[in-house]
């Protein structure tokens, strides 16, 4: 597979060119009017997704800190503020 493609090659050969790709370690720009518009790749070249770190809100970390109130709700209340 060349290292470039233009969408019209991509649309007459599409089987034969993820195929292909998928076996390559090398991805295949795919062009527009000679402009590049997108990258065919294996899954296995890319990066693993980043996850967020997990943030506590004060607001929930203060109530976790109580001792649990009479009702659940009145404590949902109270998180919830003037939502």
């Amino acid at each position: 597979m060349p290292a470039a493609l233009t969408i019209k090659q991509l649309h007459a050969e599409t089987g034969r060119c993820v195929r292909t790709a998928a076996r390559s370690r090398t991805p295949t720009v795919i062009t527009d009017r000679g402009q590049p518009v997108a990258l065919l790749v294996a899954p296995d070249c890319l990066p693993p997704p980043s996850r967020r770190a997990r943030q506590i809100l004060p607001e929930y970390a203060a109530l976790m800190q109580r001792a649990p109130g009479p009702a659940v709700t009145d404590d949902l209340d109270a998180l919830r503020g003037d939502r």
